[in-house]
C-alpha cells in the first residue's frame, strides 16, 4: 500500500523522502485545506527528494468551495501545466457543480491541461468527492474521465469514520481507479484501510513549532494565541506511517 504525505515546504519533501513515503502532495497553506504551490517551491521540493519519491501538487486556486469559475478553472490549468512540465508526476484538482455533483466540463478542461504538458501525468481528484450525492456515481464519472485516484474520507469526518463506505468504492472500483484513505487519518487506522482494500493513505504528519521562549506571553493580534507557530512535516510521524503501512 502506497503513502502520500501532504506537505508545504521542501524541507517536508526531504523529510518525506527520507523516511519512506511513496509520494507527496505538494501545497501551501495547509491550514486552509491546501492551495496551489509556487513554481519555486515545486523546484526546491524537487531538489530536496532528488527522485526517492513523486510529487504531485494540489491545483486549488483559492480556499472554500470547489465551485469554480471560468477564469478560476483557465489559471488551474495553467498551474497544471507549468507544474507537469517543472517535472512533477501528477496533479491533484477536484470541481463540483452547484448540487455536489462533479462538473464534467471542468474536470475534462483540467485533464486536457494536464494531459497537453504530460501525457503520463498521474491525475488525482481530491476529497470534492465526499461532498458528492453518490459516491459510486461519481467514481464512474472519474473512471471515464481518465482520473487514476481517487482521495476520500469515506464521505465521513474522517477516514477512519468513513472506513465502510471506502471499502464500498475500493470494491466498486474493482481497480479501474486506485481509491486513496485520507483525512483525519490516523495512524493506527492505517492497518484496517489496507485489510480494507486501500491503494493508498494520505496524511499531513504535522507538527506545530513555535519560536516563542518557553513560559512568554504570547502577543499580537490573534486572541492571545502564539504568533510564532507554524505547522511542519513531522518526520517521526512519517516514519510511524510507513511503519503502519508495511505491517
Amino acid at each position: 500500500m502506497k503513502l502520500e504525505i501532504a506537505v508545504v515546504s521542501a524541507e517536508g519533501a526531504g523529510i518525506a523522502a527520507t523516511e519512506g513515503a511513496d509520494r507527496i502532495e505538494l501545497c501551501s497553506s495547509l491550514e486552509l485545506g491546501g492551495i496551489t504551490p509556487s513554481q519555486g517551491l515545486m523546484d526546491a521540493a524537487a531538489e530536496q527528494v532528488a527522485d526517492r519519491l513523486e510529487i504531485h501538487p494540489l491545483i486549488r486556486c483559492r480556499p472554500g468551495d470547489f465551485i469554480y469559475s471560468a477564469a478560476e478553472l483557465d489559471t488551474m490549468g495553467r498551474e497544471a501545466q507549468h507544474l507537469l512540465r517543472q517535472g512533477a508526476h501528477g496533479v491533484v484538482f477536484g470541481a463540483l457543480r452547484p448540487g455536489g455533483e462533479i462538473n464534467v466540463p471542468a474536470i475534462r478542461r483540467l485533464v486536457e491541461c494536464a494531459r497537453n504538458a504530460n501525457p503520463s501525468a498521474q491525475l488525482t481528484f481530491h476529497r470534492a468527492i465526499d461532498q458528492t450525492p453518490n459516491a459510486e456515481t461519481a467514481l464512474d464519472v472519474l473512471i471515464g474521465l481518465g482520473i487514476t485516484r481517487v482521495l476520500s474520507s469515506g464521505q465521513a469526518a474522517s477516514a477512519g469514520a468513513g472506513l465502510k463506505t471506502l471499502a464500498r468504492m475500493a470494491r466498486f472500483s474493482a481497480g479501474r481507479v486506485q481509491i486513496m484513505a485520507g483525512g483525519g487519518l490516523r495512524i493506527q487506522d492505517i492497518p484496517s484501510m489496507k485489510r480494507s482494500g486501500m491503494d493508498a493513505v494520505h496524511l499531513s504528519a504535522k507538527k506545530t513549532v513555535s519560536t516563542l521562549p518557553p513560559g512568554s506571553t504570547p502577543t499580537g493580534d490573534r486572541d492571545g494565541t502564539d504568533p510564532t507557530e507554524y505547522q511542519v512535516t513531522d518526520a517521526e510521524a512519517v516514519r510511524a506511517a510507513r511503519t503502519a503501512g508495511n505491517s
